[in-house]
């Protein structure tokens, strides 16, 4: 699933092709996803320029000059393609074409767990997908402090925590391993263990992995591919996800008795160093 530098650098590379653009025309060839895409959403955003490009959490945003916001989520596997033209021939998965007066976005969804809606970009804040989201993690709010009071009375694994869009948005499975490997903290620690500088630095570790991964154009762990059709780098500089039984960077275990974990959280695999994290 594209997590957030993944969204961070889709909402870059699309930018030639939407920013200040009119929308000409959106073309629905499949409106069943994770919510339907409204009926009316061609004639919401066909004819209107693109004012702004944002993303919140794992969320790319598209202002209209009609007061409206297209909120699009990519799901497991969205990805967007660029063409100067409409290609003459659409693959089977290429769901939503948006033709604007720079050139042409094509949507692909194979599993089509996305999602595209709109809302009036003055209600955002009130949005049910946006409305109840934790601090982005470069919001000056995120403190040690603002952390550990989410924290306070959670017996949940702190793995979970960080994956809890309601407390920091935009941190996925991927990330929060590595954020928490880094940390130097068990991802099984209960949230209300964790003391203030450990606290400090999850964010401090947040910040630069996420920011780190967005230098490298995001991770490709299966099939994310920016929209110029290349793939992530940030999977080469991982240092625990996905590698069970292999040796930690800063490690010195024994490979025999130990090396990285591999243990199942909320559904999601979950990597660590018992050595290294306590």
């Amino acid at each position: 699933m594209p997590e957030l530098p993944e969204v961070e650098t889709i909402k870059n590379m699309v930018k030639g092709v939407l920013l200040d653009s009119i929308i000409e025309k959106a073309e629905i060839r499949q409106r069943k996803f994770r919510e339907e895409i409204p009926q009316n959403f061609a004639q919401i955003v066909e004819k209107q320029k693109v004012v702004a490009l944002r993303r919140i959490a794992k969320y790319m945003l598209i202002d209209l000059s009609n007061g409206y916001t297209v909120i699009w989520h990519f799901g497991m596997s969205g990805k967007f393609r660029i063409f100067a033209a409409k290609p003459e021939v659409l693959g089977k998965h290429d769901h939503v074409i948006i033709t604007t007066d720079k050139g042409v976005l094509v949507y692909n969804d194979t599993r089509r767990f996305g999602l595209i809606t709109y809302c009036e970009t003055a209600k955002i804040s009130e949005n049910h997908l946006l409305g109840k989201l934790g601090l982005d993690p470069w919001d000056e709010k995120l403190t040690a402090e603002y952390l550990l009071a989410k924290l306070k009375n959670k017996k949940q694994p702190i793995k979970l925590g960080l994956l809890d869009q309601e407390i920091i948005c935009g941190i996925g499975n991927i990330y929060a391993s590595e954020i928490l490997y880094k940390a130097r903290i068990r991802p099984d620690r209960e949230g209300d263990s964790i003391k203030k500088t450990e606290a400090e630095k999850i964010v401090l570790y947040t910040r630069e992995i996420l920011q780190k991964a967005i230098e490298a154009g995001g991770s490709t762990i299966h099939d994310f591919k920016n929209p110029d059709g290349d793939t992530g780098y940030f999977q080469n500089q991982l240092c625990v996800y996905g590698k069970s039984g292999e040796r930690c960077p800063d490690c010195v275990c024994n490979l025999k008795t130990g090396g990285i974990k591999k243990i199942v959280q909320g559904s999601r695999s979950t990597f660590f160093c018992e050595t290294l994290q306590k």
